[in-house]
């Protein structure tokens, strides 16, 4: 099995609640992913609500049954699109990926 690990950090945004409505989307989007990903195990999304300088925005924790898996998500038309939304309204990125 592995285990998909990613953080980011989002902008602020010129408008009040820019980036809560940011990070609400991006959960939403990956949430929808569940179910369309063959070889996904689990996918789990949460948005920080400690806002310290420490925190990231938002965290995703996923399991595939091994890595051919992990890459057909990356690959998938779905994810393209929500990665591309991630990287305009993102500022930082930091990824773990490992075996068990």
């Amino acid at each position: 099995m592995v285990k998909h690990i990613v953080m980011w950090r989002l902008k602020d945004g010129n408008e009040e609640g820019a980036k809560k409505e940011n990070a609400r989307k991006v959960k939403q989007m990956f949430e929808d992913l569940n179910g369309k990903i063959p070889g996904m195990l689990k996918l789990e999304v949460g948005i920080d609500y400690a806002m310290t300088d420490a925190s990231s925005c938002i965290v995703l924790y996923s399991e595939f049954v091994d890595q051919e898996a992990l890459d057909g998500y990356r690959a998938h038309a779905e994810f393209k699109k929500l990665a591309a939304f991630i990287k305009a309204v993102g500022t930082e990125r930091r990824m773990v990926d490992y075996e068990v």
